[in-house]
C-alpha cells in the first residue's frame, strides 16, 4: 500500500499548496451546516427559529424584555422580535470599521454571553447562534430599536448587503430580527412545522413565567385543528402547569405535585421542578438549561434521579419496608413525570445543538437542593407519600422477581445458571481466576485449547456487543451477548453491583488486533465501565496483547507486538543479510493453541494492559465515554478534529 501511494500521480505529484483550502467568515457554516444544527432536515430548519428565540429569551430571563412576538409569514420567513436592550449598533472596540451588530451576525464565537457581563445565565454560550443562522439565510433583515432611535440592516448567506440605516425616531425599544432560510441548503421538501414551533413557543412561556409570546401564522401554512393562527402565551404558574398539560387525562390533583424552586449556592444559578407519580406504564423527565430543551438529560437529570431515589429509599426506612434498601433509580422514574428546569452561569452542552448538559457541578447542586426538598414533601404528605413509595416497591417487587427467574445461583458457592457457551474454569473460588472474553467461535476454539482449565475460563461473543452508551434500558436487557455478559460475570449490573459476588479476579478482553477487535474492545470497556464501574475501579479488567507478528530465520524464532518492536528486534536478534520469515497474525483465530498460550494467555511470559479509572480521571473518562460512545455524532466528530494531528502513524493495509 505504501509503495502504491509513492508511485501513484494522483497521491502525490498533482497534491500541491493550491488544494489546501481555508475556509474564512461564515463559509464553513455553509459547507458543513450539519456541524452547526445537526443535519440538514426539517429537525435542523426549525433550530434556525430556536437560535434566534433563545436570544431573545435570554433577554426575558436576564430581566431586560417582558414580551416577545413569534411570527410565520405567507413569504416562508420567521420574524421574531423582543422588547430588550437591543443589539448594539456601536462600533466594536476590536473591529472599529463594523458595527456590534455586525460582528454579532458575520463571526463565529462573537457575542455578549462568553462573560457575565451582560448575561448572568443564557442558552448561548458558544456566540455561535445567529451568525449561523445569518450564513444558512438566503435573506436576514435586522431592526435594532435603542435610544428611541430605530436601525435596520440586510444580509444574505453570512454577508451584509446594506450599511447600517438610521430609520428614525421610534417609542420602543428590542430587536426585530426576520430571516429567510436558504432553502438550497436544506433537504427537498423541508418546511417549517407551525405545530411544532408553536409547541416551541409554548415551552418558552412556560420555563419562565415572566415572559409573554404572542404567536401569529397564517391560516394558509397551519396543517391541523390545535395551531391556533393567535396566541397570546403566558404562564404564570411556570413548571407546574406545564406539567399537567403534559399529562393530559393523567393529569394529577395539584397537592399530588412535588414542585418548587430554589437557588444554588454561592449564585451559581438556580433550579425550578414540578415531579409527580400519576401511576402509568411509562413517565417522562423533560429537563431544560436556560430554557434550552435538553432531550438526552445530562448532569441535572442525574443529579435528579439521584435525589429522588435516596429520599424514596430512606422514607421507605423510617416505614420499616423491608425491600427499600433494594430500591433503583428505574423503579423511581419509570412511572414518574418530572420537567426540571436549571439556570445556571456557562453551562457546557455536548455539541453546537445542546442536547445534553454536562456541566460537572450540577448534579451535586440539584442532588442536595432536591434531597432535602424531597424529604420534607413526602413527609408533609403522608397519606400520599404512602401511595407514590406503595407503587414504586411494587416495580421493585416485579424487577427482583424477574431477575431471579433468570439469574439462579446453583449452590452455596453462588454459581449462576451459566451460559452454554461460556467454558467455565473449575475452581470455585474467585481468587486467582480469570476470564477471557474473545471475539467469535473461531477463536474461542483455540483459546479453549490453550487455557489452564483450573483457573482460565473462556467466554466466546458472537460479533460485536451492544454500545450500552446509547441503548434505552430495554433493549439493553433483551440483548443475548450483554445477558452472558452479565450471568457470567454473577456480579450484578448498575445499583445492583457487588464487587463481592464477581466469579473471577481478573476479566481479560482478548480481541484481535485490528480496527475490528479494537471496536469490539471498546464497546466491551463502555460497558464494564458504565454498568459495572467497581469492577474497572478495583483493577479487574485487563487487555490482552497478542503479538502482531513472528518472526522465524532458520532455528531461530521472535514474536513482535508492533512495528517498531518488529524492527528493533530484527537488527537486534537476527541477521539482515540473511532471510527473515515475517508473518503478521490476522485474527486469533488463525494462530495454533500452542502459540496462543505461549504469547498471549500464559501468564508467566504474557503481555496484560490494565484498563484504570481512579478517582482524579473518573469525570474525565466518564465525559470521553460520552462524547465517543453517546448518541451525538457531532461529539465524535469534534474529537477526532482536536486529535486526528496528534496520529503519527496510520495503518492502511
Amino acid at each position: 500500500m505504501a509503495d502504491l501511494l509513492r508511485n501513484s500521480p494522483k497521491a502525490s505529484d498533482s497534491y500541491s499548496a493550491a488544494d489546501i483550502e481555508v475556509l474564512e467568515g461564515l463559509e464553513p457554516v455553509r459547507r458543513r451546516p450539519g456541524m452547526y444544527i445537526g443535519g440538514t432536515d426539517e429537525r435542523a430548519l426549525q433550530h434556525l427559529v430556536v437560535e434566534v428565540l433563545d436570544n431573545s429569551m435570554d433577554e426575558a430571563v436576564a430581566g431586560h424584555a417582558t414580551t416577545i412576538e413569534m411570527s410565520m409569514n405567507e413569504d416562508g420567513s420567521i420574524s421574531i422580535a423582543d422588547n430588550g436592550r437591543g443589539i448594539p449598533i456601536d462600533p466594536h472596540p476590536k473591529f472599529p470599521k463594523k458595527s456590534a451588530l455586525e460582528v454579532i451576525l458575520t463571526m463565529l464565537h462573537s457575542g455578549g454571553k462568553f462573560s457575565n457581563k451582560a448575561y448572568e445565565t443564557s442558552g448561548g454560550l458558544h456566540g455561535v447562534g445567529v451568525s449561523v443562522v445569518n450564513a444558512l439565510s438566503e435573506k436576514l433583515i435586522v431592526e435594532v430599536a435603542r435610544d428611541k432611535t430605530l436601525y435596520r440592516q440586510t444580509y444574505s448567506k453570512g454577508h451584509p448587503t446594506s450599511k447600517i440605516e438610521k430609520v428614525g425616531a421610534i417609542n420602543r425599544r428590542g430587536t426585530v430580527m426576520t430571516f429567510f432560510p436558504d432553502m438550497t441548503i436544506f433537504d427537498k421538501g423541508v418546511q417549517f412545522n407551525p405545530k411544532k414551533l408553536f409547541q416551541l413557543a409554548r415551552s418558552k412561556a412556560y420555563l419562565y413565567s415572566g415572559v409573554k409570546i404572542h404567536w401569529k401564522c397564517p391560516a394558509s401554512l397551519i396543517r391541523d385543528a390545535e395551531t391556533p393562527t393567535e396566541a397570546t402565551i403566558h404562564y404564570p404558574h411556570g413548571l407546574s402547569q406545564f406539567l399537567q398539560d403534559d399529562l393530559g387525562e393523567n393529569a394529577v390533583p395539584e397537592n399530588a405535585v412535588f414542585k418548587g424552586e430554589a437557588n444554588f449556592p454561592d449564585k451559581q444559578g438556580r433550579l425550578e421542578w414540578a415531579i409527580c407519580w400519576p401511576d402509568v406504564d411509562e413517565g417522562f423527565i423533560h429537563s431544560y438549561c436556560n430554557t434550552i430543551f435538553t432531550p438526552q438529560g445530562g448532569t441535572h437529570e442525574d443529579g435528579l434521579r439521584r435525589a429522588l431515589t435516596q429520599s424514596i429509599r430512606d422514607y421507605g426506612d423510617r416505614l420499616n419496608e423491608k425491600n427499600a434498601a433494594k430500591i433503583i433509580a428505574d423503579d423511581v422514574i419509570v412511572g414518574c413525570a418530572s420537567l426540571l428546569s436549571v439556570f445556571i452561569r456557562e453551562p457546557h452542552f455536548q455539541g453546537q445543538t445542546k442536547e445534553k448538559l454536562v456541566s460537572r457541578d450540577v448534579t451535586k447542586w440539584v442532588d442536595n437542593i432536591l434531597k432535602d426538598k424531597c424529604d420534607l414533601w413526602l413527609t408533609s404528605n403522608p397519606n400520599l407519600s404512602r401511595t407514590i413509595l406503595d407503587l414504586i416497591l411494587r416495580r421493585t417487587e416485579e424487577r427482583l422477581n424477574k431477575k431471579d427467574s433468570k439469574l439462579q445461583r446453583k449452590t452455596a458457592t453462588k454459581r449462576l445458571r451459566l451460559p452454554g457457551k461460556l467454558s467455565d474454569c473449575t475452581q470455585n473460588s474467585a481468587e486467582g481466576t480469570e476470564i477471557f472474553i474473545v471475539e467469535g467461535d473461531s477463536a474461542g476454539g483455540s483459546a479453549k485449547q490453550a487455557r489452564d482449565r483450573n483457573i482460565q475460563a473462556i467466554l466466546p461473543l458472537r460479533g460485536k456487543i451492544l454500545n450500552v452508551e446509547s441503548a434505552s434500558e430495554e433493549k439493553l436487557m433483551q440483548n443475548r451477548e450483554i445477558q452472558d455478559l452479565t450471568i457470567a460475570m454473577g456480579c450484578g449490573l448498575g445499583k445492583d453491583f457487588k464487587l463481592d459476588d464477581i466469579r473471577y479476579e481478573r476479566i481479560i478482553i482478548m480481541t484481535d488486533a485490528d480496527v475490528d477487535g479494537a471496536h469490539i474492545a471498546s464497546l466491551l470497556m463502555t460497558f464494564f465501565f458504565t454498568k459495572m464501574p467497581g469492577l474497572v475501579e478495583s483493577g479487574r479488567l485487563f487487555l490482552a496483547q497478542p503479538p502482531l507478528y513472528r518472526l522465524v530465520q532458520g532455528k531461530k524464532s521472535a514474536y513482535a507486538y508492533s512495528d517498531a518492536e518488529k524492527e528493533a528486534t530484527i537488527k537486534k536478534d537476527f541477521d539482515s543479510t540473511k532471510k527473515i520469515d515475517i508473518s503478521r497474525f490476522k485474527g486469533l483465530g488463525e494462530m495454533p493453541p500452542a502459540m496462543l498460550k505461549e504469547t498471549t494467555m500464559n501468564p508467566k511470559l504474557r503481555q496484560l494492559l490494565r484498563v484504570v479509572v481512579n478517582d482524579e480521571n473518573k469525570e474525565q473518562a466518564q465525559t470521553l465515554v460520552q462524547n465517543l460512545m453517546g448518541k451525538k455524532a457531532e461529539a465524535r466528530f469534534k474529537f477526532i478534529q482536536d486529535n486526528a494531528l496528534a496520529v503519527k502513524d496510520l495503518d492502511l493495509v
